[in-house]
């Protein structure tokens, strides 16, 4: 009888001794019940479907930032913030003070270690470069006659076909198919015709969506346990090791072949307008380094994941928007018919640079797209040293801070009380031009130093694509469908956007 209340009073004193740790590891902002053991873990899971409406009912009860902790032990804890001024604090102000670190790189390790992931010199020689690139006399020409040959031969013919054979299509998979022969073009010169009418699957566009996928999944559980996976090779880790080794044949295989190719030319021959892509540029701007395959390997990987899957993503929004509220269609139509009349000179409506550029409220458009539907709906940081958020939240040293970009497009402080309407007025002014809002408050492209090189280029081939199927074709969401986000690092539709497409004459 000694001997079991002795144990009695063992288990008490270590049950006690677990409250009072978990009372001093209690975080000082929780955003909601953080458990003994499993932390806020459990909410996050069962939300998990829900997850990005879930952390926007939270941060907005919580005065927009506030703090996660997953299970014990597991370092799963974030500092959770859409706070515009608490993002200038640390993308911009003190921008030197927060990385990506070396957690963010091992999450993204399948990316390599490119522009996306690099921090410090490594990341400004990647920027660098791409500047250079970007500056190219020829680039721009490339750029819009690659994205106007792919609506004309590929895009405008496959819609024409679904519209007369009156079937349902997915317009986010031909978005995604579309982006992403655009996207070989620009980095690799190679088309892989993925928008084509029979809609082949491409091995290694599915091996990316499903790699992007697998990505977000590390980010939802601890270390621990998708590293498990991982050595075991079960589950998504096992999914993510066969899409990169699919993939990387495929990107390998590409550098191989522009090697070779760039080997039978001279550099005079090598400055015309065929020699512009990325993988040329790459390989031509060594600037005294030699790039290896591997770093041409990432720094392609980094492109492709902001010149498709952003821009598919950016796409499908667009036009699920624009299709559910039809006097926004309707400014748009009229709009281009303003500037343009019937199509413009070529009946196709397939516009350049200057032309798209003259189109204001489609612009706006596209910006309340962006800003509803991030592309990436999160952004993630790790703070270098101590530091006090302009809110008031203490940071300590490698905290991790995640930016909700999905909450800031929703926040009254920044967009009025309409936040939640899709109202492309609110990006004119009153004299016809567009409203400047600041990076930090409107972040689909990132704020600071690491701001998206390719903003413009964005722009310009969704214009382009847009103006091209709106003057063409009238787009009918099927009734019932729902527009769910995808559970991914891209803001993609979980199911799809099931559309019927009909003629239309402007």
């Amino acid at each position: 009888m000694a001997n079991m209340f002795a144990y009695a009073q063992i288990i008490a004193a270590f049950l006690c001794f677990l409250y009072i740790f978990h009372r001093r590891r209690c975080c000082k902002y929780p955003l909601f019940i953080d458990w003994p053991f499993l932390g806020m873990l459990p909410q996050l899971l069962c939300n998990l479907s829900q997850i990005h409406d879930f952390v926007t009912n939270l941060l907005k009860r919580k005065g927009s930032t506030g703090e996660f902790t997953g299970p014990w032990f597991t370092k799963m804890n974030y500092m959770l913030t859409c706070d515009p001024i608490n993002v200038h604090h640390i993308l911009i102000k003190n921008f030197d003070s927060y990385v990506k670190g070396s957690e963010f790189r091992e999450i993204f390790e399948p990316l390599g270690h490119g522009i996306f992931t690099a921090d410090s010199d490594t990341w400004r020689y990647s920027r660098s470069l791409f500047h250079s690139l970007l500056k190219q006399r020829n680039f721009d020409v490339f750029l819009v006659n690659t994205i106007q040959k792919k609506v004309e031969r590929s895009l405008l013919p496959i819609l024409n076909h679904v519209q007369k054979q009156g079937i349902v299509v997915d317009l986010q998979d031909v978005f995604k198919r579309f982006t992403f022969d655009n996207i070989c073009s620009l980095v690799l010169r190679h088309d892989p015709n993925c928008l084509s009418i029979d809609f082949p699957e491409v091995e290694c566009e599915k091996a990316f969506t499903e790699a992007e996928e697998c990505i977000f999944y590390r980010h939802t559980v601890p270390k621990s346990v998708w590293k498990l996976q991982n050595w075991l090779q079960i589950g998504p880790e096992k999914k993510l090791t066969e899409a990169c080794k699919t993939f990387d044949e495929f990107i390998y295989a590409c550098i191989v072949s522009k090697r070779e190719e760039l080997s039978k030319y001279n550099k005079n021959e090598m400055a015309d307008q065929s020699h512009v892509d990325f993988l040329t540029g790459m390989m031509k701007e060594e600037k005294g380094q030699l790039h290896d395959d591997k770093f041409l390997r990432d720094e392609s990987i980094g492109l492709f994941l902001a010149g498709r899957g952003a821009t598919a993503s950016a796409l499908t929004w667009f036009f699920w928007l624009v299709a559910t509220h039809p006097l926004v269609e309707a400014k748009i139509l009229e709009e281009i018919k303003e500037n343009f009349g019937d199509k413009g000179e070529n009946k196709q409506g397939i516009f350049g640079v200057e032309e798209v550029k003259k189109l204001v409220y489609l612009h706006g458009a596209l910006c309340e797209a962006l800003r509803l539907f991030p592309p990436f709906p999160f952004e993630r940081k790790k703070a270098v040293n101590a530091d006090t958020l302009p809110s008031g939240h203490i940071i300590n040293p490698k905290t991790i801070i995640l930016f909700h970009l999905y909450t800031m497009g929703r926040l009254e402080e920044i967009w009025g009380k309409d936040c939640l309407e899709f109202k492309p007025e609110r990006w004119i002014s009153d004299r016809g031009g567009i409203v400047y809002v600041p990076s930090y408050k409107f972040i689909s492209f990132n704020a600071g130093p690491r701001i998206c090189l390719g903003k413009d280029m964005s722009f310009i081939q969704m214009k382009i694509v847009a103006t091209a199927i709106l003057c063409n074709y009238h787009i009918h969401v099927m009734e019932g469908h729902v527009a769910t986000p995808s559970l991914s690092i891209v803001l993609l539709m979980k199911h799809g956007l099931k559309v019927k497409i009909t003629k239309r004459e402007i």
